[in-house]
């Protein structure tokens, strides 16, 4: 069973990343704001997080591709592919998100201007959060089910656990002799 909110929240986020990303690559999209995300890349290539660790200058064009390009693959992981792939997108978007909140505070931008990334930072921090939610329950049914590692019967079911449960008694030579068919 999915969740609603879990699929909501994956649609929602990745349509976002997508259009975010495609303003960073292309200026089809809306050349004014492509032009205004150009010039901002100017200055956060400047406090690049790891210019000062690693002593190097970020390139401002491949700054912007390299995020812009993220934020389009990631966010296409979000809304079409399933399975564990879409959890190492989301980490990703994460990471990139909190970076933008780091790059708005070396900055010192007003808060306005970094309330986006906090807000999408949360929004898929949250996203995670379902995501485990779910998937502990299902796998808390698929265990009540008698499903996974534990089979009943075994000494490590749950029988064992509840000291009052009795397992069912063997049949007896009378009962096994009913249930054979008969061969007249």
């Amino acid at each position: 069973m999915k969740s609603i909110v879990l699929t909501t929240l994956s649609v929602f986020l990745g349509l976002f990343f997508i259009f975010v990303g495609s303003m960073k690559v292309t200026p089809n999209i809306n050349r004014e704001m492509h032009r205004e995300i150009r010039r901002n890349f100017v200055q956060y290539s400047k406090v690049f997080p790891l210019s000062k660790l690693l002593n190097f200058k970020m390139n401002p064009k491949l700054y912007r591709l390299f995020i812009g390009w993220s934020e389009v693959v990631c966010g296409t992981i979000l809304v079409l592919v399933p399975g564990r792939i879409k959890q190492l997108a989301n980490g990703a978007l994460l990471v990139l998100m909190l970076g933008a909140v780091y790059t708005h505070a070396a900055l010192r931008d007003k808060f306005e201007r970094m309330a986006p990334s906090i807000v999408f930072s949360l929004m898929l921090g949250c996203r995670l959060v379902v995501f485990y939610q779910v998937q502990s329950r299902q796998r808390n049914k698929h265990l009540q089910r008698g499903g996974g590692a534990l089979q009943r019967g075994s000494p490590t079911s749950s029988s064992v656990s509840h000291p009052h449960h009795q397992p069912p008694a063997p049949p007896t030579e009378e009962a096994a002799a009913e249930a054979r068919p008969k061969l007249d």
